[in-house]
This record gives C-alpha cells, sequence and structure tokens, in this order.
C-alpha cells in the first residue's frame, strides 16, 4: 500500500501540554516519519476563550483520508471533545493537507481554508515544510508566510514531547530578544 504525506494542526486551550502530548503520543501509534513544528502559543480566534497551543505535524500514512479523519475525531474525543460538559476546547486535531489533494471529500475540504487565514497555522507549516507548495495557491509555505497580512498575535514557546525539545532554542531566543508578542512577517 502507498504511503501518503500529511499534515495535521494540533490545537489545545485546556491543560495543554497534557493534550497535546496525548494527541501527538495517539498520533505516533498509526502514522510514520512523524516530525513536529515548533509550539506557538496564541489568543484564541473565532471563540471566547483562553489561549492556545497549536503545532502542525508532518507524517506518513497508507489510511485512506476519510479513515485518517475518523481516527482523529477519536483521539479528540478520547481527550474530552466532545464531552458535554466540557469548557474550552481539549484537544482539536485537522486534516490541513493530505498529498496534494485539493476539493471537497465527504465535507472535507482540502488543502484546509486555515492554513492562508491563521498565523498559528501557516507560520508553523512555514518552518515544518517551507519549500513545500501549498496545492492551492501554488505558492511556497515559506513564500505564503514571507507575503501573508494576517494579523494575529503568536510567539514561540518552549515544549518537549518524549524529552526532545520542539521548540528550538534559538526560536525562543530571537523572539525573546525582538521583543515579537506578535506574528513576524519576518524569518526569526
Amino acid at each position: 500500500m502507498s504511503l501518503t504525506r500529511i499534515f495535521l494542526g494540533l490545537g489545545s486551550n485546556i491543560e495543554r501540554e497534557r493534550h497535546l502530548a496525548a494527541g501527538l503520543d495517539a498520533l505516533a501509534g498509526f502514522l510514520t516519519d512523524l516530525s513536529c513544528s515548533p509550539v506557538f502559543e496564541s489568543h484564541a480566534v473565532g471563540i471566547k476563550s483562553g489561549p492556545f497551543f497549536n503545532l502542525v505535524v508532518s507524517a506518513l500514512t497508507d489510511l485512506p483520508l476519510i479513515e485518517l479523519d475518523r481516527r482523529l475525531k477519536f483521539i479528540e474525543a478520547d481527550n474530552g471533545r466532545y464531552a458535554p460538559d466540557r469548557v474550552g476546547l481539549p484537544l482539536d486535531i485537522d486534516v490541513l493537507l493530505y498529498g496534494d489533494l485539493v476539493g471537497n471529500f465527504d465535507g472535507l475540504i482540502l488543502p484546509r481554508a486555515e492554513i492562508l487565514k491563521n498565523a498559528f497555522v501557516l507560520w508553523p507549516l512555514s518552518l515544518i515544510a517551507p519549500e513545500r507548495v501549498h496545492p492551492g495557491a501554488g505558492q511556497s509555505f515559506a513564500g505564503l508566510w514571507a507575503g501573508s497580512q494576517i494579523d494575529q498575535q503568536l510567539w514561540p514557546v518552549a515544549f518537549e514531547w518524549r524529552g526532545q525539545a520542539l521548540t528550538p532554542p534559538e526560536l525562543l531566543e530571537t523572539a525573546l530578544s525582538h521583543g515579537k508578542h506578535g506574528a513576524s512577517q519576518e524569518p526569526l
């Protein structure tokens, strides 16, 4: 069976470290060649809540798109996403890209529109896959980030998963030394 390169966006605003780590652990159980972007903190967009931690994951899968999405919903459910009494968003996992698919696939619209709308998706995507071309926009993610005019605040945060720092110290130091408390259109 052939493998497809996928990119997933993960976010949490409740017990952020615990839920993101649990999500990454679950993904590592069935995806291969998993790599993670740095983790960013941002104010909530579209909902009233506390700040989010977000990152982008790249991996290979042999699952069809709809089966992948179904598994992601189970992981979200295991982390309390659909609990009737939940407050905030414990874990959100979105398929951003599935290979180079473009279109509507049983309600999943790819590439996901949030890539071009939200700094907390585009900046980490530009760091994990700078040369990869957005299948709809026809530009690299690094180029899209450099030219974006997204007005959202976010900043890199220290985060470890399985003993490995996901956010490089130099990104944290550069952000601090430049007083970055907003999305920067220049590379750090």
